[in-house]
């Protein structure tokens, strides 16, 4: 009998495992975050759909098709919460479950953008029922008295109202999505207070004008040498309190128009933060006790137009108030950033610190885009790229319509990463791995790689001009590397000439990648390399392509 016992015992533990397995998972290698599907690392190639593409099921059906087409193996689509709870208290799944058979039929991964209390700073996808009772759920007050269309982040009805339909949903998601399609939650999006520098409401002047929380004090205490340094600075300004007002702790505000990245109303923009971080971290949490997936959170993102809170949508994910969603949300995994500025190096590199887990939920496509998922993968190990409204109900300038996707520069891009993705995933944080990113402010680019020096320009003017060059890197071995490049030469240089000052290319293969192998192509020489003394020696990729070289040292 006990042998029977314990054999079932076990079985049910197998099955356990094989399920935790199954269940997508962050997991760090080296330096990066990996998204870890079916246990094993994941690329996501994405795209994200226009925010109402889901509302309806006949036009998503002809929306998958052309996904797949794109080579993209992950669709971020919105589900909102006046949809699934129209009435209070009774849930509608019926398009969610829709958008998931749509998904598997396409072999097409989702992560679900919860669209709740908040959508780009407003609260417009909240139901009927929350829209039109603002004494239970109040609505935050600018800096005259006036009430916005934004639910205030102080009141516990509505936060335990959003919780509950997200909660609702997680667990339908359990119960339904059988296959794993849903990777990934995002909560809410792009939150922040706009119009005003902070809520002035009551309850919200009562907490500015408060002692700080307790739980960051905590943190602040725990984590005083690793700090976001923009919060270091000022909190060792004001003497390292733990302790006291929000403007005791860390000072009052100022205001600088001269240089957009001062830090106008820096505390106000801490204290929005870490209410919205408080207000969503326990929606994500009440989520993950249904069912425990990665959650992360997107910002719009300041700029030289709109520099100070409340011009932007203050107290968002933004890396500069990292702490705050850190101490007030700990059940949000990672912050993400929404890409539209030119300073794309500069952001990336802003959300790949602090062990922060860097994914591009939102950007640009086209040329632009296909030059920058190359970097973004190569440099900063990004679990995932997704440009905006991918089908395309606009056509954006520079993008071509639905008939022409199959000219789309990132389909053809995703198409080479799509196959050679294990390799990728393979040097993700292991400093084996490199990206490319030239434009007109850095036209080359320079780095060392191994026992080379790697010099990258751009192989024509106009893909410059575009900010149409990039490319990502691994070393393979000693004297062999692979690179994926689009409009580039990349050249090699000894790091120590040594004995054998001299680099030579010994071959040069261009090919691609099927189900991870490498399928060589034509062997690459004379006008097709660079291999000459005139000009240097690497390689030539005036189209997006995959090539390996070998080198070799000589005297």
């Amino acid at each position: 009998m006990w042998k029977h016992i314990f054999i079932v015992i076990l079985f049910l533990g197998i099955q356990l495992t094989a399920n935790a397995q199954s269940t997508p998972r962050l997991q760090k290698q080296g330096t990066a975050t990996q998204l870890i599907v079916d246990g094993k690392p994941f690329l996501m190639l994405g795209g994200e759909l226009h925010n109402s593409a889901c509302s309806n099921i006949e036009y998503m059906d002809g929306v998958w098709p052309r996904m797949k087409k794109l080579n993209m193996n992950t669709i971020l689509a919105p589900v909102s919460w006046e949809l699934i709870e129209p009435v209070e208290g009774k849930f509608d799944f019926t398009l969610v479950d829709a958008m998931i058979r749509g998904a598997e039929q396409s072999g097409i991964k989702l992560v679900i953008l919860w669209f709740g209390s908040w959508k780009n700073g407003g609260s417009v996808y909240i139901p009927s029922w929350v829209k039109k009772n603002y004494q239970r759920f109040p609505r935050a007050v600018d800096h005259l008295g006036n009430s916005i269309e934004i639910l205030s982040t102080f009141f516990e009805e509505s936060m335990k109202a959003d919780a509950k339909a997200f909660a609702a949903l997680m667990k339908h998601l359990k119960e339904f999505d059988k296959n794993k399609t849903v990777l990934m939650m995002q909560v809410e999006n792009e939150v922040g207070i706009l119009n005003t520098v902070r809520d002035f409401s009551s309850t919200a002047n009562k907490a500015f004008n408060s002692n700080i929380p307790q739980d960051l004090s905590t943190y602040l205490s725990k984590n005083k040498n690793n700090l976001a340094p923009e919060l270091a600075k000022v909190w060792k300004a004001n003497g390292s309190k733990t302790s006291g007002t929000w403007e005791e702790v860390f000072g009052k505000s100022y205001v600088n128009h001269k240089d957009w990245r001062d830090l106008s109303y820096y505390t106000e923009e801490l204290f929005m933060a870490y209410h919205y971080a408080k207000y969503m971290g326990y929606v994500a949490q009440e989520g993950k006790k249904e069912y425990d997936i990665p959650m992360f959170v997107n910002a719009w993102l300041k700029g030289p137009d709109y520099p100070w809170t409340g011009r932007h949508p203050g107290g968002g994910p933004l890396p500069h108030v990292i702490d705050m969603w850190r101490a007030g949300g700990p059940a949000i995994d990672f912050i993400t950033p929404d890409i539209y500025l030119p300073i794309f190096k500069e952001i990336v590199e802003n959300y790949d610190r602090m062990g922060n887990a860097l994914f591009i939920p939102e950007t640009r496509g086209g040329d632009i885009g296909a030059s920058r998922v190359l970097f973004a993968i190569g440099e900063h190990n990004s679990m995932g790229f997704s440009p905006f409204g991918i089908d395309r109900i606009r056509n954006r300038p520079g993008t071509p319509p639905p008939s022409a996707i199959g000219t789309d520069p990132l389909a053809e891009v995703y198409a080479l990463l799509d196959g050679m993705s294990e390799l990728i995933l393979k040097h993700q944080g292991k400093g084996t791995m490199r990206g490319i990113l030239v434009d007109n402010e850095n036209p080359v680019q320079s780095f060392e790689l191994g026992n080379y020096i790697v010099t990258a320009d751009p192989s024509n003017k106009t893909a410059l001009e575009n900010s149409a060059v990039g490319g990502l890197i691994i070393q393979l071995g000693e004297d062999e590397y692979i690179v994926l490049g689009r409009n580039l030469n990349v050249r090699f240089a000894p790091k120590v000439p040594g004995n054998l000052p001299y680099v030579g290319v010994d071959q040069v293969y261009e090919g691609v990648f099927k189900n991870g192998q490498w399928v060589p192509g034509r062997l690459l020489n004379g006008d097709e390399t660079h291999c000459s003394t005139f000009s240097g020696t690497g390689l030539k990729m005036p189209v997006a392509s995959i090539q390996k070289i070998s080198l070799y040292r000589y005297k």
